[in-house]
């Protein structure tokens, strides 16, 4: 690592200690800004020095109660505003597209040092505008759920069912269709493991002819699915990318998590798998990694960050990645009725992530309100819309910065995916034109236009 991999590392790995993450934690239960470590380099002092462990066991500025003297103890041995810092002033050197991206980083981890200052009682209240703005380069708006909604109902009168008659006839049909396609949870592997060849299947036949030939034989799925009880969250993707061949090249490596309580149709398990896996998280996670092993992605390739400007491509790229997979454009565009209802159902449920924080932190709504907002205008089920509102929606860090993400990146890579051809956009949001974010992929694409 040169002097600027060294502050990205102390950097992001400073700051997800700080909240309480562990990267090298393969469960999900146990990470939380920091998404990867792959690069094979030396952990840097923000993660190795003594008081950070006790920050990871305690919770950082997430713990409850927050262990003040294991924070001052860490701050006094790492200098985060520092290294945020050199992050900033190397972009600055380097200029170009990297120099962007990075400029991003630092921008999103300055608002993560700020909101934990914050919580601390040491700095003032972070706006809401300007988590959003550093995560998702928007301003806060609110969801507009009706043009998905009107289609779902539409499309469950078809199916046989009777959504006339109101919002709450229109849950109960939804209730009805969930209940009639429900995804064993205790058969997640084989499932997990049918889904995936499936969508592997799809990507191969539609989108990777438009990527370079060096990534088509990446594996793009090589997970394992998990149960796990009790988890704060609906699943976690862990990619962990360390494992390597005899050759010492990678094995591309993951698991996912879900959770065991997670009341899921089968045509939303599908959109999940695609979202999650491949062509999303996982394929893109990998290709990123594949890149940087061939020396063609700059080291923050390899630590990848929640609540970043990438991070919001990325869920961009995930929940699109059932289009991509088919090779159309458009929720209309898929073969089967069905899967487009549970993508309907996914999106909603994006657009109320988007909901609960604008309302919880733009408007000051309590819970109860919020939850049945979720409930009765996102088509959530009653367990997501208690989660969205509750653990995420009142989250401080990530109610305010990562909730918006999933809008904002899937309304931009949609829009992307409209306006340029696959052979220009995909190659573009996967990485191979360099590394960019919800920003600076546009300069990218801007670039490919005037060839």
């Amino acid at each position: 690592m040169d002097v600027l991999d060294r502050a990205i590392a102390d950097a992001v790995l400073g700051i997800d200690t700080l909240w309480g993450g562990d990267v090298m934690n393969p469960s999900g239960t146990g990470r939380f800004i920091a998404d990867s470590w792959f690069s094979d380099e030396p952990l840097p002092a923000a993660y190795t020095t003594a008081s950070a462990a006790r920050m990871r066991e305690s919770g950082g500025v997430g713990g409850k109660p927050i262990d003040r003297e294991a924070v001052e103890a860490y701050l006094r041995d790492v200098n985060l505003p520092g290294a945020i810092e050199a992050v900033r002033s190397g972009a600055a050197t380097i200029g170009g597209l990297r120099g962007k991206y990075l400029a991003g980083l630092a921008t999103s981890l300055e608002v993560m040092w700020d909101l934990a200052m914050e919580l601390l009682g040491k700095g003032p209240a972070v706006p809401y505008a300007r988590c959003v703005q550093a995560s998702s380069a928007i301003d806060p708006e609110p969801s507009q759920p009706e043009s998905k909604r009107e289609r779902v109902a539409e499309l469950l009168a078809a199916a046989g069912y009777s959504p006339s008659g109101g919002r709450d006839a229109l849950l109960l049909a939804v209730d009805a269709w969930r209940k009639a396609r429900n995804s064993p949870m205790a058969s997640v592997k084989s499932l997990g493991a049918a889904v995936i060849a499936q969508f592997d299947n799809l990507t191969a036949a539609n989108a990777l002819r438009f990527l370079p030939k060096e990534l088509h034989n990446v594996p793009r799925a090589n997970i394992e699915f998990l149960s796990i009880k009790d988890a704060w969250f609906s699943g976690s993707m862990n990619y962990v990318g360390r494992a390597r061949n005899a050759d010492g090249s990678p094995k591309y490596e993951a698991t996912y998590e879900i959770n065991a309580s997670l009341q899921i149709s089968f045509p939303e398990f599908q959109q999940l798998v695609s979202h999650e896996v491949v062509p999303g998280h996982v394929t893109t996670f990998a290709y990123l990694q594949n890149l940087y092993h061939r020396g063609q992605a700059g080291f923050e390739a390899t630590v990848l960050t929640m609540n970043t400007r990438a991070a919001a491509l990325f869920e961009g790229i995930a929940n699109n990645a059932i289009l991509i997979a088919h090779g159309v454009t458009e929720v209309e565009q898929l073969p089967d009725e069905d899967m487009q209802i549970g993508v309907l159902l996914a999106l909603l449920q994006d657009d109320a992530k988007n909901q609960s924080s604008y309302l919880t932190w733009g408007e000051q709504r309590n819970q109860t309100e919020v939850a049945n907002t979720l409930r009765r205008e996102f088509l959530v089920s009653e367990e997501r819309g208690d989660k969205l509102s509750g653990a995420w929606g009142q989250h401080p860090l990530l109610g305010r910065m990562y909730l918006p993400a999933y809008r904002a990146g899937t309304d931009k890579v949609a829009k992307l995916r409209r306006e340029h051809s696959p052979e220009k956009v995909l190659p573009a949001i996967y990485g191979c034109r360099g590394l960019v974010d919800v920003e600076t992929v546009n300069e990218v694409l801007a670039q490919e236009n005037q060839q």
